[in-house]
């Protein structure tokens, strides 16, 4: 291609080319190391970045994925069908984070004990199997949010490929549907405990309760959503563009309906919306 024409496309569309040109940073840091273990929750970051190994290290690359109380059925069926398409070399293995007090006392730094589990099992895993490194998810953007987890990381030394070469959550999933990945533009995901207010204690029936609620407006048709519990009431978060079908006088009786037989025995509507993390709002930063 002659430069000039290069040189237009590159204007046309910068951020293509600053993407691709951290696409090929983040293959070279992964093609370098002898093998890895990507910790897969099934998120555009995670998956992104399992395939990112896969292609770069081959059979050398496993993707783990940790199956707790806390992680939903759906979405270990998003993982089981990201494997199968992928052709991924994946397992399954079970962490223990509800067997630890602190977590299940749900302070600001919850996730902490979390990641500091699966990082610890993970470790455990790639010592006994022979990998050289452990690596996760985190982005460019994530790092302007209160996560207690990213400490865990740093404390076990698992590896941010994505976050060394500078992506951003918009680039994941621009490169993410170049490369065919279904997940280039799923929902943002959490850990089921994230809907539980800090400060309540972290169950197993309160997590089955909100798993329940959520797989019911997900069967009502919503995309973006979250069920934060508040002791027997649902406050439930849509994403604004979901609002006016969820508002509707037939739509509220259906999803007042659904979570009461979930479990709940009151429902309210957030008039804010879905966002990220808003149980964080109340926290003195």
């Amino acid at each position: 291609m002659p430069m000039s024409a290069l040189i237009r496309i590159q204007a046309a569309d910068p951020s293509r080319s600053f993407a691709e040109d951290k696409e090929r940073s983040l293959h070279e840091s992964l093609a370098a190391l002898p093998s890895l273990i990507v910790a897969l929750s099934g998120g555009a970051d995670s998956a992104y970045l399992a395939w990112a190994a896969h292609a770069a290290l081959g059979e050398r690359a496993l993707s783990v994925t940790a199956l707790s109380p806390s992680y939903s059925a759906h979405d270990r069926s998003v993982v089981e069908d990201l494997v199968r398409q992928l052709g991924l070399r994946h397992e399954f293995i079970v962490t223990h984070e509800l067997e630890n007090p602190a977590y299940r006392a749900n302070a600001a730094d919850r996730c902490y004990f979390c990641k500091d589990e699966l990082f610890s099992v993970l470790g455990d895993v790639a010592r006994q199997r022979g990998f050289s490194a452990v690596a996760y998810g985190i982005n460019a953007d994530d790092t302007s949010d209160f996560r207690p987890g990213h400490r865990a990381a740093s404390e076990h030394r698992v590896l941010a490929p994505l976050l060394a070469a500078g992506l951003h959550k918009s680039e994941i999933r621009t490169l993410s549907q170049r490369a065919g990945l279904p997940t280039w533009d799923r929902p943002a995901s959490a850990c089921l405990a994230s809907r539980v207010p800090y400060g309540t204690e972290v169950t197993p029936e309160r997590l089955a309760l909100i798993e329940r609620g959520e797989a019911a407006l997900r069967a009502l048709g919503f995309r973006q959503f979250r069920v934060r519990l508040h002791d027997k009431l649902a406050r439930v978060e849509i994403a604004p563009e979901e609002m006016p079908r969820a508002m509707s006088a037939e739509m509220a009786a259906a999803i007042a309906a659904r979570l009461r037989a979930a479990g709940f025995a009151y429902v309210a509507l957030d008039l804010e919306g879905y966002r990220q993390g808003s149980l964080n709002e109340g926290l003195q930063r």
